[in-house]
């Protein structure tokens, strides 16, 4: 299974880069404005997008994540909507990978085969479900294997060698490795204990390793990225929308654009 999310780990490493993977919530604050956002991250140095399910009880995520799931299905966000905004991000993109994060109900709801068919269609390239264990991926197997879907898992401070091997099995694409203990965007990761559970990741596998979660500002990123393949920018993003959600799109764009520049930079 070769897709954008190989090429692109595969380019960055040639080239000597690491991976700037941003997160949005789909439909935040509104459709228009999560639209024009989503089509200029890879004009602000952005190498993968997650796009978030909005979902009404985002469990593993902090206030700010939350808010921004409530403004979303506000706005009338859901999942047919995401797919169509990511649909029309592939017809002027064909290279930046798509990554859908959420939550396993509202997939269920929409139904496994319908759900995995359409990222097919649309250009997904994985999946990461926040709150499907390892030991129940066989309900999504059959279908990221038929429809070239990448099952990206998370791995957390408190996952032990055992647990790894087994998230292992059912993996690929990347590993997401949670650099705090608790929701996101509530506190700041340790240089140095991310580092020694990466550099044990690594030990034990040869997919990239990138990290999230309280990540919001340049010199974190350029001190995880030495010896992590990438950082995911997530809460930082989704405050510049919050706190600029009454201006029009291009405004909160370009303010986001102001502050991934220096992630660019430093990759």
């Amino acid at each position: 299974m070769i897709n954008r999310i190989e090429r692109t780990f595969k380019k960055l490493k040639a080239d000597g880069n690491k991976a700037l993977v941003s997160f949005i919530t789909a439909g935040d604050p509104n459709m228009k404005t999560s639209e024009q956002i989503l089509f200029d991250l890879p004009k602000y140095g952005v190498d993968i997008i997650e796009v978030g399910i909005p979902f009404s009880d985002p469990m593993a995520d902090g206030p700010t994540i939350q808010r921004s799931s409530q403004r979303a299905i506000s706005a009338g966000s859901s999942l047919s909507r995401t797919f169509t905004i990511i649909n029309k991000f592939r017809k002027v993109n064909s290279s930046t990978p798509i990554i859908l994060m959420g939550y396993f109900n509202p997939i269920f709801q929409f139904g496994l085969k319908n759900f995995f068919s359409s990222c097919k269609i649309v250009g997904v390239d994985g999946i990461i479900v926040v709150d499907l264990p390892p030991e129940e991926s066989e309900l999504i197997n059959v279908y990221t294997k038929k429809y070239g879907i990448h099952n990206i898992r998370l791995i957390t401070p408190t996952t032990d060698k055992k647990r790894l091997k087994k998230i292992l099995k059912f993996t690929s694409g990347f590993l997401y490795y949670v650099s705090i203990a608790g929701i996101t965007g509530t506190k700041k990761p340790s240089i140095l204990d991310v580092k020694n559970a990466v550099n044990k990741i690594k030990i034990n596998t040869n997919l990239p390793v990138v990290v999230g979660f309280g990540i919001d500002n340049y010199k974190q990123a350029k001190a995880l990225s030495k010896f992590s393949d990438g950082c995911v920018i997530g809460s930082a993003i989704i405050k510049i929308i919050e706190s600029n959600k009454e201006q029009n799109k291009f405004k909160i764009s370009k303010k986001i654009e102001d502050f991934l520049i220096k992630f660019s930079r430093e990759k």
